[in-house]
């Protein structure tokens, strides 16, 4: 296993031993989360562990479904205990980027019912300001999507349209398209993030402002340290 993911298995591992008996999840995306829905089942199988999540992305639902752990949609739940999920970045006060695997918008709605969301990355993501290097997603309608990407353009940043591996415009679970945005550093994120939702056709972007609770930090090493 690389130093890369050792680090993920240990903070997974790390956050999936913070679940409780009964407890409703969020299940977030990405390649750190398969680990967390790893060690769910371990646990559901060693512990009787009797949970259910609720999965931000068709990816994720699949792998959960594939280690038996029960789903619930948004409309069956009216709160969830806790959300358990990556970031792309991270600034000094747990600000936050997603999107990286275009979940954004699945991510947010889940991220904001729950009780706690438990932030799970490596020391890699750490960043003093937000957007200096990871493009910030957003995700807007297809419909008319030009003209909000020209809005999108005057909030100070250069867009583009995300394209899969055959360079066909990535469509999320969604049905939307999602637009790349490069900054040279996003200082004010809360006013960015209003700016954005303001524009008609973004349906949300990557900022996640004020929600991290608990930050599980993986080292190369395999250790973890967790910033309340």
């Amino acid at each position: 296993m690389t130093d890369q993911n050792a680090a993920k298995r240990a903070v997974a591992y790390a956050a999936a031993d913070l679940v409780q008996d009964g407890m409703r999840l969020g299940l977030g995306s990405g390649s750190t989360f398969l680990f967390v829905l790893e060690r769910l089942a371990q646990r559901m199988k060693s512990e009787k562990l009797r949970i259910a999540g609720v999965p931000t992305s068709g990816g994720t639902a699949a792998a959960a479904q594939k280690h038996g752990i029960p789903l619930l949609s948004m409309v069956e739940v009216d709160w969830l205990d806790m959300a358990i999920d990556g970031a792309d970045e991270i600034d000094p006060n747990k600000n936050m980027i997603k999107g990286g695997g275009a979940a954004l918008t699945r991510e947010k709605i889940v991220a904001a019912a729950a009780r706690e969301m438990v932030v799970i990355v490596d020391e890699s993501k750490f960043v003093p300001v937000l957007g200096e290097k990871f493009r910030l997603p957003v995700e807007v309608l297809t419909f008319g999507w030009r003209q909000t990407e020209r809005a999108i353009a005057d909030t100070g940043c250069a867009p583009s349209l995300r394209r899969t591996a055959s360079d066909d415009p990535l469509i999320t679970d969604n049905g939307n398209y999602v637009l790349d945005c490069k900054f040279d550093g996003i200082t004010d994120p809360k006013r960015l993030h209003d700016q954005l939702n303001a524009i008609p056709g973004v349906l949300d972007n990557g900022l996640f402002v004020g929600m991290a609770g608990r930050v599980i930090v993986g080292s190369p090493d395999g250790r973890v340290r967790v910033l309340p």
